[in-house]
């Protein structure tokens, strides 16, 4: 029987060092981990329409995790079903979330939303965390699951902290150096100093009850967050997808073949 947050395996994944182990022929089918894709105007060949679609470096590295990746486009509904049939979620990165949904208005800097694929998420992030689906939030993602559980965002960086480094040139990820809490999930996984990929224009303001910080830009700005506990609910601001380290999609992998585990 699947459980909410309140449930805590009782031996979670073994480590080796600071990287939980991901597949292996001896641990069964690999898990499915359900990826948010976007939905955006894209070309093929003689065709611009519509389409479901992800950049590939997040398929890229769920396979290299050991893991099985089924796109989820955000339309329709469904989320109770869908997370039944899957061991864990990657919430994406992509546009900025209406700001009605945390009590503000929107700013002349938040010019692209996703009200469609802002309410498809939701649901699925409350569908998942009632039943302790491993989650992990990437860029646009731990920004949802701030708001999602109470907390707001900057809606532009920039005019908070003085400076783009964290939104370089359009296309092109930037590398910034973050510090992670000791202690934290997030520094098992990466260490206490790490080098990250990062474009975004929007962070984490007030951080929603639930959540703790655990990494920090040298600016100051909240670079990832996660819940108490041994579930696995944690999301960063830069993009692992982006890069060879796949330690943290790994990590979710591991927790992915646990939670299979336990609730079959």
């Amino acid at each position: 029987m699947r459980r909410g947050w309140s449930w805590l395996p009782s031996t979670p994944p073994s480590p080796i060092g600071s990287v939980f182990v991901g597949s292996s022929d001896s641990d069964g089918p690999a898990p499915v981990i359900g990826v948010v894709s976007y939905v955006e105007s894209a070309t093929f060949g003689v065709w611009e329409t519509d389409a479901a679609l992800i950049p590939r470096s997040y398929v890229d590295a769920v396979v290299r995790a050991g893991g099985i990746p089924v796109l989820l486009p955000p339309v329709g509904g469904g989320q109770r079903e869908i997370v039944a049939r899957i061991d864990g979620v990657v919430l994406s990165g992509g546009a900025d979330i209406d700001p009605a949904r945390y009590g503000a208005e929107r700013a002349e800097r938040t010019k692209v939303v996703r009200p469609e694929r802002d309410a498809y998420e939701f649901a699925l992030l409350a569908e998942a965390t009632a039943v302790g689906l491993p989650v992990f939030a990437v860029c646009r993602g731990v920004q949802l699951l701030n708001v999602a559980l109470g907390g707001t965002l900057m809606q532009h960086l920039p005019d908070a902290i003085g400076t783009s480094a964290h939104l370089p040139t359009p296309g092109v990820y930037g590398s910034r150096r973050v510090t992670t809490l000791s202690g934290s999930k997030i520094d098992d996984i990466v260490g206490a100093d790490a080098q990250v990929h990062c474009h975004h224009h929007q962070a984490i303001d007030r951080l929603a009850d639930g959540l703790h910080a655990t990494a920090w830009a040298e600016d100051g700005t909240i670079e990832a967050a996660e819940a108490d506990g041994d579930a696995f609910l944690l999301g960063v601001q830069w993009h692992p997808e982006e890069s060879i380290d796949d330690r943290l999609f790994a990590e979710l992998i591991a927790y992915a073949r646990r939670y299979r585990t336990e609730n079959s």
